[in-house]
């Protein structure tokens, strides 16, 4: 059964806005490729951290609705934790609309 999500990750600074955009896309197609479907996606760009990570202040935010099973959405954690470009995600399940 296909339930609703909201997905945060952010990235390292050390990428480019546009490399940023394509780690994004990246992960927009992993989940595509499986099935999935992507309901809204919102790129928050370079901005502050709450408190530093690896002595990092700044990363890039990127947030998906996304609506899938949970072999997907298993699938994209494991992509999230392989990936060194991403510091911290949080994804939670949501009320379908």
């Amino acid at each position: 059964m296909e339930k609703r999500y909201e997905t945060v990750f952010i990235l390292t600074p050390v990428l480019s806005d546009d490399q940023a955009k394509e780690a994004a896309k990246k992960f927009k197609k992993t989940l595509t490729d499986l099935g999935a479907k992507i309901i809204n996606e919102e790129n928050w760009g370079l901005r502050k951290l709450a408190y530093p990570i690896q002595k990092i202040h700044k990363a890039h935010y990127v947030l998906m609705n996304i609506e899938c099973n949970q072999e997907t959405l298993d699938e994209l954690e494991h992509a999230f934790r392989f990936n060194d470009a991403v510091l911290r995600h949080l994804t939670v399940k949501t009320k379908a609309a």
